[in-house]
């Protein structure tokens, strides 16, 4: 064909072709630009079990029905939701009683018995009420998102309204003010040494918080593990916001109304701590570094001799040869096993440190399987990471590789065999020198769902944990592990106990960690603990010891310092504050069957440990801002006391009747009382018809069998309800019932009181007999009957103002009758 003869067919062909050319040259026309995207209104939706899926053509929301209390939300940018998977979320069957989906005019509304999700329809905004119709929690917003250019996946954002007198509280581990109103937050594990009040981001990520407005209570849990980032109305008063850096935007609405409630349930979801060996509730000792073996072993010798109690001693990083890790440096300990053995003996555990940066070197056993079985972390471009720690240059094990976990379990063996009892994994923010962390290109196999250390980064310390933990549940057999971990996330709490971190000999540290303490058992972590007397600087003798105060109603009890400051035990400040701190030590020796307990209850019933004020009274406004006091269980409130030189504290208590521990006086609660504060004492109460049980004194967990349990027993002229537990101490067996729980009821009047007991388990402990402290009888007991027989003892009172009582231990009713 000759196209110079037809020149409209030519033309025509020119404007083809420069069709073609835009198309493959040029840039896309219509191209968007990369900017927030916001859900738009709702077009539709479908049912799926107990998942309702919400869309507006382009984007797509599950509302998911959890349990009757909780409720998941969930967004997909591009109707395509990312692989089901948490590491923050313990698989359970969670009870859902009765759900429905009700489509009305204005929104949709799915509905368990207590709580109602409403799905606006003209602008796809959340809220939550409960069954009576009241706004909980509401979104200010829709959802929204924003493409991330160099990663692919979406920043994801959520914005809610927040009330005039809304409070908040959580998030694990922060440094601020107890209510987190008015301050921002980022969630990105960091080595914070000696850090501040208010600096952030510190050790851990625990993306949980509570709301409390009007006397009512909710919470969020935003189990997403890339960094993420709160906002509590700092930014503008009527918002909070939440968002992360990549992931999903996931949370779970908790109902409450109650503070305990959403804690509970929070619980539920992401498991509680396991019930630890008894005696790794009791005072530990901790250095960097107690080397060579004479030196731990004077330190094991002080303690006996001078009669504190002590039940653990710790090594820390010079106990390794060059550092590497399940190695000993024979130079200092030429025959681990038999030092162990003899600590032992004296009734001391060893616990070592370990932390994940393995040596690079060709003759280290650790490093060489590590590399053959291509367990260490790689970048991108498929090179070794490697950054420097304390051993030197070092690779890193890839701790969401699950074959990576039961091969780091497996290396426990040798440290087992020789005899140490626990283990404190540290520097697994991941940390690393210079550099702070790992890059983000690092990859990770995370469980088979993959990701870079941006998704990864702070759930490692965790799984280096479980790993940990795991590792010794295999090798220890029927014995309870024990393990201590400085980074985690939300569900941590299944693998390890935790402490704050590197803090400071202060007394501005002093308070930081009281708060920290409650913040961390509100948030799922209640095995926690600071190290007593500050990681760096110089605690006076004052401060040591307003701190040991502290320590004993602190869940782990553990003094820590850094190497280059003085020694710091117990006995390092003179003579006269070396008998404060026995005194205290030997209190929380006398107090571990209450302590246990606790325990617990936290494991089995879900309840914190430590508890804030505003969890006892959340209606009432004067107990948000209180956070110098809490209780521990709810039995005993203590007023820890962080001023230099005070003799006194004001003390607000709770509503009902509270005891002095030391004097037994009884205070009304609902009000504030200046408490007597000098500096061998610190103010207790116990709750009125509380029944504690005591231990004989003894030098460690476990010392004797004892052949009587002690009971303190407080009037009261309401009823109250307390209860016990006892098991073998360090064994599995309550999982097959081999435990008691022993409920008692107390209630009294002005000429009666009467003490009733209840048990279940098939514990069958070696005692017989109860040594019965009836404190704040308001009347002269005439007699006693003991399960329908009169009792013939003595019923004095004695200097305590305490009638004792001889009882067997099966009683099932007790009858003081004036």
């Amino acid at each position: 064909m000759d196209v110079s003869k037809e020149p409209v067919s030519t033309e025509l062909d020119i404007d083809n072709l420069e069709n073609d050319m835009q198309h493959v040259n040029n840039p896309v026309v219509g191209l968007e630009p990369i900017v927030k995207k916001y859900l738009s209104a709702v077009t539709n939706y479908v049912q799926e079990g107990n998942s309702f899926y919400f869309s507006d053509t382009q984007a797509k929301v599950e509302i998911r029905v959890i349990s009757d209390e909780i409720i998941r939300v969930r967004l997909a940018p591009q109707s395509v939701f990312l692989d089901e998977f948490s590491y923050g979320v313990e698989p359970a069957d969670h009870k859902v009683t009765v759900f429905r989906l009700e489509d009305m005019p204005d929104s949709y509304r799915v509905e368990t018995n207590l709580v109602a999700c409403i799905v606006r329809k003209s602008d796809f905004t959340v809220s939550f009420e409960d069954i009576q119709g009241k706004v909980i929690n509401e979104d200010l917003k829709p959802m929204h998102w924003e493409e991330n250019a160099d990663f692919g996946g979406y920043y994801v954002y959520a914005t809610k309204k927040c009330q005039p007198n809304e409070a908040f509280y959580g998030l694990g581990d922060k440094s601020s003010d107890l209510n987190l109103r008015g301050s921002r937050f980022v969630n990105w594990n960091t080595d914070a040494y000696s850090f501040g009040k208010g600096q952030q981001p510190l050790y851990r990520t625990i993306p949980f918080y509570m709301g409390v407005t009007d006397g009512t209570s909710y919470g969020i849990f935003f189990d997403n593990t890339f960094k993420s980032h709160f906002d509590f109305a700092q930014e503008d008063s009527d918002k909070i916001s939440f968002w992360a850096d990549g992931g999903e935007m996931q949370y779970y609405y908790i109902h409450g109304p109650h503070m305990m409630d959403v804690v509970k349930s929070y619980h539920k979801l992401t498991g509680t701590h396991q019930m630890p060996p008894k005696w790794a509730l009791g005072f530990h000792q901790c250095r960097w570094s107690y080397f060579p073996e004479r030196k731990v072993k004077d330190i094991a010798r002080n303690f006996r001799e001078r009669k504190i109690p002590c039940d653990a001693i710790y090594l820390d990083i010079d106990y390794m040869d060059g550092y590497r890790c399940f190695t000993w440096n024979r130079k200092y300990f030429p025959d681990p096993a038999k030092m162990i053995k003899e600590l032992s003996d004296d009734g001391f555990k060893t616990v070592v440190i370990i932390d994940p940066g393995i040596r690079v070197d060709e003759n280290y056993s650790v490093f060489k399987e590590g590399k053959q079985n291509n367990y260490f972390c790689r970048r991108c471009d498929d090179y070794f990471m490697e950054g420097h720690v304390w051993p030197g240059r070092c690779q890193f094990p890839d701790f969401t590789n699950p074959k990576v976990r039961t091969w780091w379990g497996g290396l426990f063996k040798e440290l087992v065999d020789a005899g140490v009892a626990g283990v404190w994994n540290d520097m697994n923010e991941p940390a690393v020198f210079g550099a702070g962390t790992f890059p983000d290109d690092v990859r990770h196999n995370y469980d088979g769902f993959h990701g870079s250390h941006r998704k990864a980064h702070n759930v490692y310390g965790m799984q280096m944990v479980r790993a940990t933990y795991e590792g010794l549940k295999r090798l220890q057999k029927n014995k309870r592990p024990f393990t201590i971990t400085r980074a985690g996330y939300s569900g941590v709490q299944r693998y390890a106990s935790v402490w704050t971190g590197d803090n400071v000999a202060s007394w501005e540290h002093l308070k930081i960690g009281i708060v920290q303490l409650q913040r961390l058992s509100m948030s799922g972590l209640s095995f926690c603990g600071t190290d007593i007397g500050g990681f760096s600087g110089e605690p006076d003798a004052e401060l040591f010891a307003r701190w040991i105060q502290m320590g004993v109603f602190s869940p782990f009890m553990r003094a820590h310092s850094a190497g280059d400051t003085a020694e710091r035990e117990p006995w390092s400040f003179g003579s006269e504050f070396e008998a404060i701190n026995r005194k205290f030590i030997e209190l929380r020796y006398r107090l571990m069957p209450y302590i246990y307990s606790v325990f617990w209850e936290h494991h089995k019933h879900n309840f914190p440990i430590l508890r804030p004020l505003v969890m006892q009274e959340q209606a009432n406004l004067h107990t948000h801002s209180i956070q110098d006091l809490f209780t521990f269980g709810d039995k005993i409130l203590v007023a820890p006391v962080s001023d230099p030189g005070a003799v006194t504290k004001q003390v607000y208590m709770p509503a009902g009747k509270w005891y002095n521990y030391w004097t037994h006086d009884l205070l009304e609660g609902g009000q504030e009382h200046t408490a007597e504060a000098p500096i061998d004492s610190m103010p207790i109460f116990v709750k009125a018809g509380s029944v504690i049980p005591e231990s004989p004194l003894m030098q460690y967990v476990g010392e004797f069998e004892i052949d009587e349990l002690m009971f303190q027993i407080y009037y009261s002229d309401y009823e109250a309800n307390s209860f016990y537990f006892e098991d073998h101490d360090d064994t599995f067996a309550f999982e097959q019932d081999i435990y008691l729980e022993k409920k008692y009821v107390v209630k009294g009047d002005t000429a009666s009181m009467t003490i009733t007991q209840s048990v279940e388990g098939l514990f069958t402990p070696r005692y017989e007999t109860y040594d019965l402290k009836i404190i704040g009888l308001p009347f002269t007991p005439a007699k006693v009957y003991i399960d329908g027989k009169e009792y013939v003892g003595d019923l004095g009172f004695d200097e305590l103002k305490r009638v004792r009582i001889k009882s067997h231990k099966n009683f099932k009713r007790i009858e003081i009758i004036a």
